[in-house]
């Protein structure tokens, strides 16, 4: 199978790729925030809710990093930060929920990813990547 390189791609369709892989760039440094808290907390809070303060603090990184990288120079810069701020949290709550659900589900059913939740953080960051990004684009920072 052939591929098409982005520089071929219309101006659209290239700009729509190149914020999407910024976007999982971020989401890679939101993963390693999120796995970092989850086992930091996990001894004193449990598996199951270690994803909260988790979700919390990735989430705050990547409206920063999405903000001053992946949606630069998108949307409308009039509200303040904290609206903006709410309003990614709110939109990337859904995600979260995918995110959380896959999560929790692979803790409960699978030994392997009770004793090594990065696995099941893994399956549940792609669940709600997507999601995010859409949501992102089409709420936050339009």
């Amino acid at each position: 199978m052939a591929t098409i390189p982005v520089r071929m791609l219309p101006a659209e369709r290239a700009a729509l790729l190149m914020q999407f892989f910024r976007f999982g760039v971020v989401g890679v440094v939101g993963f390693l925030v999120t796995t970092a808290v989850v086992y930091a907390a996990r001894p004193w809070i449990g598996n199951y809710l270690a994803v909260v303060p988790a979700f919390l603090l990735a989430a705050t990184g990547n409206w920063v990093l999405n903000r001053m990288w992946t949606f630069h120079g998108h949307g409308t810069r009039s509200q303040s930060l904290y609206r903006e701020w709410t309003m990614f949290l709110a939109a990337n709550l859904f995600g979260f929920l995918l995110n959380a659900g896959v999560y929790w589900v692979l803790i409960a059913v699978s030994p392997l990813c009770a004793s090594n939740p990065v696995i099941a953080l893994v399956a549940g960051t792609l669940a709600g990547m997507f999601t995010n990004f859409f949501l992102s684009r089409r709420v936050v920072f339009r």
